[in-house]
C-alpha cells in the first residue's frame, strides 16, 4: 500500500511555490522562495573589494554564504546565532551555488549571500538555494544558469517530492530518508547530492528523475519571477 501524504499531495507533487525578486531595497540582489510554509529570503551584497587585503585572489573572486534559521521560524524557539547545522548548510549552499557562477570574472572581490529562513516546514536548505540563486541573478552576477533545488524523500519504500516536516520525521516502518539535490538548470550537472537516512541503490535513479522533473517546474517559476521584475522596471 502506497504511503498517503498527510496534506493529500501526490507522490510527485510539490507544495505551493511562491517566488519574488527585489524584496530588500538596500541589497544588490534579493529574492524570496517558498515551498508551502517554508519561506526563505536571500540577499546578495557585492561583488565588493575583499578585506583584509591578504585574502584577495587576483585570479578569482570569493563566494561567502551565511544560512540562518531564525529563532521565530519554528514552533520550538531555537537559540539565536550560528549553530553546527547552520554552519554546515551555509557551506553546502556555497558549494551548490559556486559551480553556476562565473566567479573568475570577479578577481579580488567577495560576493556575500545572506539566507534567512523566516518560516520552517522542512526543505529549508533547498528553499534557501533557490532563493539565493534568484538573488544572485537579480544582482547581475554572471552565471551559467540558475541553480534549482528540491528534496526527495523516501517513506518506507515510497518516493515523494518536496518533503514536509511531518514526512521528514516519519518514524514508522523503515522510517524516512531526506535526499536534497541541487543542479544547474537545463543541464545534467548536479551541484548538491546529500542524504539523511538510507535508500536502496535501485531507487537512486528514480529519485533523480523525480528531482529533475520538479526542478524543471521550479526553474520556470524562478525565471518568471525574474522576468516580472525586469518588465516592471
Amino acid at each position: 500500500m502506497a504511503f498517503k501524504r498527510t496534506d493529500g499531495r501526490k507522490a510527485d507533487e510539490m507544495r505551493k511555490i511562491t517566488a519574488k525578486v527585489g524584496i530588500i531595497p538596500n541589497a544588490d540582489g534579493s529574492a524570496m522562495f517558498s515551498f508551502g510554509n517554508t519561506i526563505a529570503i536571500a540577499a546578495v551584497y557585492g561583488p565588493r573589494q575583499l578585506h583584509p587585503q591578504h585574502m584577495q585572489d587576483s585570479s578569482t573572486g570569493i563566494l561567502r554564504v551565511n544560512y540562518d534559521l531564525l529563532s521565530f521560524s519554528v514552533d520550538d524557539r531555537k537559540k539565536p546565532g550560528p549553530s553546527r547545522r547552520s554552519t554546515e548548510i551555509s557551506k553546502v549552499t556555497e558549494w551548490a551555488l559556486l559551480p553556476a557562477l562565473n566567479i573568475k570574472e570577479f578577481q579580488n572581490t567577495v560576493i556575500d549571500v545572506q539566507i534567512y529562513i523566516i518560516q520552517a516546514d522542512a526543505s529549508t536548505r533547498t528553499a534557501g538555494i533557490n532563493a539565493a540563486s534568484m538573488a544572485l541573478a537579480h544582482a547581475g552576477i554572471s552565471m551559467k544558469n540558475l541553480v534549482t533545488s528540491v528534496a526527495i524523500g523516501k517513506i518506507d519504500k515510497d518516493l515523494i517530492v518536496d518533503v514536509s516536516y511531518d514526512e521528514e520525521h516519519f518514524d514508522e516502518g523503515e522510517g524516512a530518508t531526506d535526499f536534497p539535490i541541487a543542479k544547474i538548470a537545463n543541464t545534467d550537472e548536479y551541484t548538491l547530492i546529500q542524504m539523511d537516512g538510507k535508500i536502496q541503490p535501485n531507487l537512486i535513479k528514480k529519485s533523480l528523475e523525480m528531482a529533475d522533473k520538479a526542478c524543471e517546474k521550479i526553474y520556470e517559476i524562478q525565471k518568471n519571477a525574474l522576468k516580472n521584475v525586469e518588465e516592471n522596471k
